[in-house]
């Protein structure tokens, strides 16, 4: 049997998707707890917080261009939301260096994400 994620869930994760995606930075924060993690999918390891977010963002966004398209929600065992992503990342000039599908997993409480992690 198909869990349905709740839509309050889906909502939250569409909008930090399409601030990401338009490099609005506060928006996309604004989709998570204060001292969330996330991982940090270029080097490697975690970052804790909006501001550390922040900074790795800006950094990535001045080295390539990544473009996270969600595909479908589902819940696994333990309630967190799993999200099947298209993902294509470009160099500055323009080439692509990746296009795959990968998972990202989250947790989410009081509306707000508490962390994510990235399944490849």
């Amino acid at each position: 049997m198909k869990v349905i994620v709740e839509e309050s869930r889906v909502a939250v994760l569409k909008k930090a998707y399409q601030a990401f995606n338009a490099r609005d930075i506060d928006a996309a924060l604004a989709t998570m707890q204060p001292d969330v993690e996330w991982p940090n999918g270029m080097e490697g390891g975690t970052v804790h917080g909006r501001a550390a977010i922040r900074e790795y963002w800006t950094r990535q966004w001045g080295i390539v261009d990544p473009h996270v398209e969600p595909v479908s929600f589902d819940l696994d065992e333990a309630g967190r939301v799993i999200v099947a992503v298209h993902q294509v990342v470009l160099d500055r000039s323009g080439k692509t260096l990746l296009d795959r599908m990968v998972e990202h997993v989250y947790s989410i409480e009081g509306g707000l994400i508490r962390n994510m992690e990235i399944r490849e």
